[in-house]
């Protein structure tokens, strides 16, 4: 891993990061899930971001008191070593992986080194929108394509749209923030219909919820897919987004591009030892799926009987339609101290709700009853 660089270098690319601030300023608070309002009570629950309401492992959390003994000394060798781990979990080379402070940088590589003025970038509408913010910069061409009648990704419109002018399609899969999935033969068929010189970047932030067997990770392909680059997060299953660190898995040719555009040292110490210690604890990851399956499936049965529509979700959120337009609804909700997700306008009725523990869920159940009566939302939604 090259994590040594030129002050020269250094200075370039603080230069660029700059740049994009100055030239998009707007993209910090665009691209950033809702968080704590200004002025919501400190004990709120938040059901907003689609966080692990657990957090780290213990393993992770012993891992980062431990990383104070070396908090004075730059993090190059860590850095190699969860390269190399993560290396050694995909069965690839450590010149396939990249890192990035959280799966945010890695989407802004991709951007930077694929995309320029005038190229299209395609993605579904809504998806997590990180790629398309960062593609202002670039001044690319966004190409939205609508999601099916199901809201899952159009997968054969999205093909169709990345003309010999297309840079980089963008797949999120699990999709955020509908939750739905792209099943294995349509993603096959997809990446034979993607010219090659179009890069599809596979956001798998949300794989480890998935339980459909007609679900397929992008490493089912791999390498062997060469304009494929495959996005992984610590943020989710792993309860470290405040922490912050992604990864990246691809061709040595795309790594080494995306390379040019990441910062010097990106991860710290406390967020390397903790990763460490949460690939090697594959029983919390096992623990957090079950949680999540077990309070989301107890949600959504109660939402149910109440005959109450919800989007089938294979991630740790949910999406509800209130039958009404979600914005008065979101801030009933931040009054009864519960924060939901925000509204997407494409979607304006359907409210976006991360699955927390049960006794939060119980909270949200309660508040969502309060506010928007069942007959109300099922007469509204018919």
């Amino acid at each position: 891993m090259n994590s040594r660089i030129s002050r020269r270098e250094f200075a370039a690319r603080v230069g660029a990061a700059v740049g994009v601030a100055i030239a998009a300023p707007h993209l910090v608070g665009s691209v950033a899930e809702a968080r704590l309002p200004k002025g919501a009570p400190s004990d709120s629950i938040l059901l907003n971001s689609n966080e692990n309401p657990y957090g780290p492992s213990p393993k992770a959390q012993e891992a980062i008191k431990r990383s104070r003994k070396i908090a004075a000394r730059y993090p190059d060798a860590l850095e190699t070593q969860v390269v190399e781990t993560i290396a050694r979990l995909h069965s690839v080379q450590p010149e396939n992986v990249i890192l990035g402070c959280g799966s945010g940088e890695i989407l802004r590589m991709a951007d930077m080194a694929f995309l320029t003025a005038g190229r299209k970038v395609v993605a579904a509408e809504p998806t997590f929108e990180a790629v398309l913010a960062y593609a202002r910069v670039t001044r690319a061409e966004p190409v939205k394509v609508p999601l099916t009648s199901d809201y899952r990704h159009d997968l054969p419109a999205m093909a169709a749209a990345c003309s010999a002018n297309a840079g980089l399609v963008y797949v999120c899969n699990p999709n955020n923030p509908t939750a739905t999935l792209v099943r294995r033969d349509e993603m096959a068929v997809f990446f034979e219909r993607v010219p090659r010189g179009t890069v599809i970047v596979l956001d798998e932030a949300y794989h480890h919820f998935v339980e459909s067997k007609e679900y397929a990770s992008g490493f089912d392909w791999g390498l062997k897919q060469p304009n494929l680059i495959i996005v992984r997060t610590f943020s989710k299953v792993y309860g470290m987004a405040g922490m912050r660190l992604g990864y990246a898995v691809s061709t040595q040719e795309n790594i080494e591009a995306m390379r040019a555009h990441s910062f010097w040292n990106n991860s710290n110490t406390s967020v390397l030892e903790a990763a460490l210690a949460s690939l090697g604890d594959p029983a919390h990851v096992a623990e957090q799926r079950r949680l999540n399956s077990e309070t989301r499936g107890w949600l959504v049965r109660e939402l149910e009987k109440e005959g109450r529509k919800v989007m089938p979700s294979e991630a740790n959120f949910i999406m509800i339609d209130v039958g009404t337009d979600v914005s008065p609804i979101i801030t009933a909700f931040a009054g009864r101290k519960v924060l939901v997700g925000r509204k997407f306008p494409s979607l304006p009725n359907w409210l976006r709700v991360s699955i927390g523990t049960r006794k939060e869920q119980e909270k949200f159940l309660a508040a969502l009853r309060e506010i928007v009566p069942a007959k109300a939302a099922t007469a509204r939604a018919a």
